[in-house]
C-alpha cells in the first residue's frame, strides 16, 4: 500500500466521477414532454439529481406545472427507457478522474461505485468510459432495497472490497449523511450536482479538482 492511509475509496457517480447532467436533464424533458410541458432547464435540473431518477422525475413534474395523478408511474419506465438508450451522449468523467484511478490503482487501493442509480444503469454508463472494470464493486440505488443516506450501501461497499480503513466521495448531502452514519471520512467535491455549496454539506474535506484527492487523503 506504499504507506497510503485508505484500503478502499469509495465515490458516488453522478456529479461525482461523471458529469452527466446533460443526459440526465434530456431525459426528465423527455418525460415532460409526454405530457405536452416545456423543458426544463439543466441549471433548473442540476438540484433534482442525487436521490434516483424517480424523485428527479418527480421534482421535474413539480417544477412545470405540478405531480398529476399517477403521472410518476406511467412516466417513470418512459424516463428509464429514454436514459439508457441514450445514456452517454452528453456525460463525461470530470476532469482528473481517470488519472486519479490510475493513481490509486498504482497503490494498491481499491476503489467501488455506491450510487443511487440503479445498479444496472450505473454498470452501463460506466462501460461506456471503461471505468465498470476497475471497480472493485458497484453498488445501486436498487441493489440492497436501502439507499443513501442508509449506511448500508457503505458497509456493503466495505465488505464486499475485502474491508480495511475506508473513504467516501460525493456531492450530495445525502453521500455526508451516508458516509457519516456509516462512520468514515467523507470528501465533497465542489464541482458537482450541489444543492447548497460545498462547505456546507458537512463534508470532513471539500476538493476543486481530482488533482487534490490523494494529496488529500495522504493528510487525514
Amino acid at each position: 500500500m506504499n504507506g497510503f492511509p485508505f484500503a478502499i475509496v469509495g465515490f458516488d457517480l453522478d456529479g461525482t466521477l461523471l458529469d452527466t447532467l446533460g443526459d440526465l436533464a434530456a431525459a426528465v424533458n423527455h418525460a415532460l414532454g409526454l405530457l405536452d410541458r416545456a423543458p426544463l432547464s439543466t441549471d433548473a435540473v442540476r438540484p433534482m439529481i442525487g436521490r434516483g431518477a424517480k424523485h428527479m422525475l418527480e421534482e421535474g413534474l413539480r417544477a412545470s406545472g405540478g405531480v398529476p395523478d399517477g403521472a410518476v408511474e406511467r412516466l417513470y419506465p418512459e424516463l428509464l427507457h429514454f436514459y439508457e438508450a441514450h445514456i452517454a451522449v452528453h456525460s463525461r468523467p470530470f476532469p482528473g478522474v481517470v488519472a486519479a484511478l490510475d493513481r490509486l490503482d498504482a497503490l494498491g487501493v481499491r476503489t467501488a461505485v455506491v450510487t443511487n442509480k440503479a445498479e444496472h444503469l450505473a454498470r452501463v454508463l460506466l462501460g461506456e468510459f471503461d471505468l465498470a472494470d476497475r471497480m472493485a464493486t458497484i453498488i445501486g440505488g436498487d441493489t440492497l432495497g436501502v439507499r443513501k443516506p442508509s449506511p448500508e450501501p457503505i458497509h456493503a461497499m466495505t465488505q464486499q472490497c475485502g474491508g480495511g480503513r475506508v473513504v467516501f466521495v460525493g456531492d450530495s448531502i445525502y453521500d455526508v449523511m451516508a458516509a457519516k452514519n456509516a462512520g468514515v471520512p467523507s470528501v465533497a467535491v465542489s464541482f458537482g450536482f450541489l444543492d447548497r455549496p460545498a462547505e456546507e454539506l458537512g463534508a470532513d474535506h471539500v476538493i476543486d479538482h481530482f488533482d487534490e484527492l490523494i494529496p488529500l487523503l495522504r493528510t487525514i
